[in-house]
């Protein structure tokens, strides 16, 4: 069965464009608004959840409301010749009039309740002879100054990928560590069959001259009785 159409109105539409340089972080807002008597619950996805921070990236939509989801997308080192891969996904779902657990929604929502829309991501750089945008005038998509919200959520999302990228770090060493350990382990396991066998050895020997030694003795103390 097909899914049922979006409800929610996203703006823009199809695309999040987001104005280099990309030096720092470059913030798209995207609206979604709500025109249904229903409450709306959503969820916003990315294809790379580790190039974009996004607050909110879900919640609840009133009825006839709207929201600003605020996309980030961090520093990077921008090559022109490369395309952009990256898309967007805002997953919706109507909330039951009863609703007290959204995750509980979410986990228990049939694939025929779910609705989605797919928005690509475009890279673009400000041409030399572009002319800055006059003082009233505030696009989505451009560097414009960052209020104290949006630096205080760009700042969680930094603490939030160095705490990421120390438990990667610690996970490698603890990995490392325990190869070290079983290395170790494997040489001494090794080692060990070759100390034995040396020992087999040096008493193999010991007892062939003691063979030797006894006929030798008895040889010559014959000799003499003769």
């Amino acid at each position: 069965m097909a899914r049922p159409e979006q409800v929610l109105l996203l703006e823009p539409p199809h695309e999040l464009k987001f104005r280099g340089p990309f030096s720092d972080v470059v913030t798209a807002n995207l609206k979604l608004a709500n025109p249904t008597d229903r409450n709306v619950c959503f969820k916003v996805k990315t294809t790379a959840p580790r190039r974009y921070c996004v607050r909110p990236n879900s919640g609840i939509i009133d009825a006839g409301t709207s929201i600003n989801v605020s996309v980030m997308l961090q520093p990077f080192d921008y090559d022109p010749n490369e395309k952009s891969k990256h898309k967007f996904m805002v997953q919706s779902l109507l909330a039951p009039p009863d609703m007290t657990d959204m995750e509980g929604v979410w986990k228990e929502a049939k694939p025929d309740e779910l609705m989605d829309s797919k928005l690509r991501c475009a890279f673009e750089l400000p041409l030399e002879n572009e002319k800055p945008a006059p003082h009233n005038f505030r696009d989505s998509s451009s560097r414009s100054e960052q209020s104290p919200e949006v630096k205080k959520i760009i700042e969680e999302c930094k603490t939030m990928q160095m705490e990421a990228q120390r438990l990667r770090e610690e996970n490698k060493q603890i990995r490392e560590d325990d190869g070290l350990r079983m290395r170790k382990s494997n040489v001494m396991s090794s080692q060990h069959p070759s100390v034995a066998m040396k020992k087999e050895e040096g008493l193999s020997v010991r007892t062939v001259f003691l063979i030797m030694l006894f006929f030798v003795v008895g040889a010559i103390v014959g000799r003499l009785i003769l």
